[in-house]
């Protein structure tokens, strides 16, 4: 063989077959800049200024192994389209001659033209968009914009490793496709699975089944925890029922429009469904598929962009003053209203000091226990144990009990009640039983639940991943007398003691930030002070932490809005592969129908016959994905409001917006893909003896 053989021999076969090779390559090159791009932003020192840069990080880093995971998928999955495309081609090399080795220098150089093609567009076109990613980025944080363009190398080289690896990988699956082939069978590939399939019903009911099961689970679950849980077992479901269901349910379907005379019979639908029903199998995946991707992408962006736009919901929710004290104290000598007096005294100081006005104080204490609540008996966790353990059980709760007095205080109430009397309140949860029973080792509690509140007023306990149950006593200080007080931050389940003292300012943001920057200087004066010594010492077992609002919408923008960019480029990314998918099933159907349209125009059908066969076609297959995608996203959103209430959003009518908008986005894309692919179809049957004579 002459040096220069096989490359040339190589680009040949791509340029003869680039209406395949184009949208292929497309897609390499735009994986490679999508993951260039947001290992980019996650190694950008831009990005590491900013409030919350480490969780930032994590959640680029996260996105950009999602995008390399599902590049590996997806180009395998569209690689198999360019292989059956291609499998006739070497087998007749191999029959005029050609060996395996031959070949496979062949497929060894496109590979390698392909591979290095993409890297090299997909990098430069990377660079070149990642300053506009990240401008996008920090305009969604309101960060501090900076116009200095910059390459990672890191990045560069992350990137190039981890597409070298996936390229090679979808090599050696090419290779070993053609060399496990014999030269007839190679030949012949285009028309394997010719023979019309028979309806499966038990794979189509089992898919039912599946999918009933995973929209049971996410009708039926009620707590927050619960549905983080099971979240990922019902999308398991979903994907699974989906691809049986399509599979199995669509042979069906051009069955059951086969033995109706009227509809088949048609010159509409009668090369259509015929057409339809031998290759079933294929474009029953190629469908499930679709819906899937179509499912990820609704879901992704009406959850994250529900998130950014309900952000100063979430924070007020979680942190409901502007500034608040978290005093936990160790010692339960310390844990009375005189002490309380003291440190009180101490910040309104410090406030009054720093030029801040209060106003809508919240000034409580309380005694927290983690454990689990089973209908009207709550057990603390045994000491020792682990209460995260306990937080993988659907009724673990933290039990928070209040003082009636300082609930009187903070709500500006005047609720009188009995002793053994209490009131409730749950944060993601519910409580309607007449009697609550706490148990703490060998202690134990007992309430009648004479009312239920909506919310608490000093709620601040939103962060905890698992459910909360205020219950209000007059007989507080009755049972903290001989509790044993421990550490708050212990992963035991002993009894904490916490004091909170919160308000709003009308102070602008500088003078909060600088107020809570000086303000743990106040514990070491709050320890001198109990202790009668001036030094502060560590006589008085406490900490505090100190909630500022302004500090953190600052960490609560990072989070959200990262999640909400990350949202974005995933869903270009799904959409584009839903795109290439239906691109390629209408190119790749188009070598099969081409002939059955040539037959059918000998026999009298016109061309308007051909595209109304093509619309029907279309129309009964293309609609499909989005309806099932619909009916998932329509199901799947009672768990994705009750996994938002984790992230503190319990704005359930923007959720609804946000869905019902992105929802009609997704179908107006949708319906101009099917304008496109339809035309595109119809162009490329109608013209397929000057296409094939050109390609020739």
């Amino acid at each position: 063989m002459k040096a220069g053989f096989y490359p040339k021999l190589a680009l040949t076969g791509i340029r003869l077959n680039r209406r395949m090779y184009l949208p292929y390559i497309l897609t390499c090159v735009g994986m490679v800049m999508m993951h260039y791009i947001i290992s980019y932003l996650s190694n950008s020192e831009t990005m590491a200024s900013l409030r919350g840069a480490r969780t930032l990080k994590m959640i680029l880093g996260f996105g950009g192994w999602v995008i390399a995971v599902f590049a590996l998928i997806f180009l395998f999955y569209t690689n198999s389209f360019l292989v059956r495309r291609r499998k006739k081609e070497f087998g007749l090399y191999n029959i005029l001659g050609m060996g395996k080795r031959n070949i496979g220098h062949i497929l060894f150089w496109e590979a390698l033209f392909v591979s290095l093609g993409s890297l090299i567009a997909g990098i430069v076109i990377g660079i070149a968009f990642s300053k506009l990613a990240e401008l996008i980025l920090v305009n969604i944080l309101a960060g501090d914009v900076t116009y200095t363009l910059s390459v990672s190398f890191e990045s560069l080289k992350l990137t190039f490793a981890v597409f070298a690896v996936i390229f090679a990988l979808i090599f050696t699956n090419t290779l070993l496709q053609v060399r496990l082939t014999n030269p007839i069978e190679l030949f012949k590939s285009e028309n394997i699975g010719e023979r019309p399939p028979k309806a499966n019903w038990v794979i189509a009911i089992l898919g039912a089944l599946l999918l009933g099961g995973a929209y049971y689970l996410a009708v039926s679950i009620k707590e927050p925890l619960e549905a983080m849980v099971w979240f990922f077992v019902a999308v398991v479901m979903v994907i699974i029922g989906s691809y049986m269901l399509f599979i199995a349910g669509s042979v069906t379907l051009c069955r059951a429009l086969q033995k109706n005379k009227r509809y088949y019979y048609s010159p509409n639908h009668f090369v259509s469904v015929s057409s339809m029903a031998y290759r079933m199998k294929r474009n029953g995946a190629g469908l499930a598929s679709i819906c899937i991707l179509a499912t990820m992408v609704l879901v992704m962006i009406s959850s994250t962009t529900c998130l950014y736009s309900g952000v100063e919901d979430s924070l007020r929710l979680r942190h409901p003053r502007d500034i608040g004290f978290n005093v936990y104290v160790r010692d339960e000598k310390y844990y009375n209203e005189e002490t309380i007096g003291i440190l009180r005294e101490e910040i309104e100081k410090a406030v009054a000091g720093s030029g801040l006005d209060m106003s809508n104080v919240a000034d409580c204490r309380s005694l927290g226990i983690n454990g689990v609540l089973n209908g009207g008996r709550f057990e603390a966790v045994d000491e020792g144990s682990s209460i995260y353990a306990a937080g993988m059980n659907m009724n673990a709760c933290s039990v928070y009990i209040v003082p009636l007095d300082d609930y009187n205080r903070t709500a500006g109430e005047n609720v009188v009640l009995a002793p053994g009397e209490a009131l409730v309140c749950g944060v993601r949860m519910s409580y309607t039983g007449p009697e609550l029973t706490v148990v703490c080792g060998d202690r134990e509690f007992s309430f009648r639940v004479s009312g239920v509140i909506d919310k608490f007023p000093a709620d601040n306990v939103s962060a905890n991943i698992y459910a909360s149950l205020f219950v209000i006593t007059p007989d507080f200080d009755e049972l903290l007398a001989g509790v044993d007080i421990g550490d708050e931050y212990s992963s035991t389940g002993v009894i904490s003691a916490k004091w909170y003292f919160g308000f709003d300012t009308a102070a602008n943001d500088e003078k909060q930030l600088a107020f809570s920057d000086n303000a743990y200087d106040l514990l070491t004066g709050m320890r001198g002070k109990l202790a009668d010594d001036p030094n502060g010492g560590e006589a008085i077992n406490m900490s505090l932490l100190i909630e500022c609002l302004v500090r953190e919408r600052a960490d609560f923008y990072e989070t959200y809005g990262g999640l909400f960019f990350l949202g974005i480029m995933l869903s270009i990314v799904f959409i584009s592969a839903a795109v290439l998918i239906i691109y390629y099933k209408q190119v790749s159907e188009r070598y099969e129908d081409q002939a059955r349209f040539e037959i059918m125009k000998k026999v009298g059908m016109s061309s308007k016959d051909i595209r109304r066969s093509i619309n029907s076609q279309l129309l009964t297959v293309f609609f499909l994905p989005l309806v099932a995608a619909g009916v998932h996203l329509g199901f799947a959103f009672p768990m994705i409001q009750k996994m938002l209430l984790v992230f503190n959003l319990e704005n359930v009518d923007l959720l609804m917006l946000t869905t019902a908008v992105s929802f009609a986005a997704f179908v107006l894309a949708y319906v101009l893909i099917y304008r496109i692919t339809s035309g595109a179809y119809y162009a490329i049957v109608s013209g397929a003896k000057e296409d094939a004579h050109c390609e020739g």
